[in-house]
């Protein structure tokens, strides 16, 4: 059987506003997958920033600890590059109780001064 020949009139497309819409929705996927991407992408940068900034904060706290004398009661700074970064720490060493332990606080930063990590640790007379 052979289909008769179909008008010009007759053949149904879309319309634009159900291509505006479908443009829309395709819009509104595109714009919250780069939004997650985005979100994803700065969550890894600051875990990398906070496994450098811990680096910093155990080589300051080991070096107060290997020390073979007590360490200084007051602040101290210093920079630490760690991959590249910069960290600016501050070491803060105050006296306690028992006059034989010191108790060693270590803050980092980063370069734009937002404070990323602080560790603390008692150092005992050796």
């Amino acid at each position: 059987m052979r289909r008769p020949p179909q008008r010009a009139g007759s053949l149904r497309g879309f319309t634009l506003v159900e291509v505006l819409i479908a443009l829309g929705i395709v819009a509104l996927a595109l714009a919250a997958g780069s939004q997650a991407t985005m979100s994803l992408t700065r969550n890894a940068q600051r875990q990398s920033d906070l496994v450098l900034a811990g680096m910093c904060a155990e080589n300051e706290l080991a070096k107060a600890r290997l020390s073979r004398q007590m360490p200084a009661i007051g602040d101290s700074g210093s920079i630490c590059l760690q991959a590249g970064l910069t960290f600016l720490v501050t070491t803060t060493t105050v006296p306690t109780l028992n006059p034989n332990f010191r108790r060693v606080d270590v803050q980092v930063r980063d370069e734009g001064s937002a404070p990323l990590l602080r560790v603390s640790t008692v150092v005992g007379r050796v």
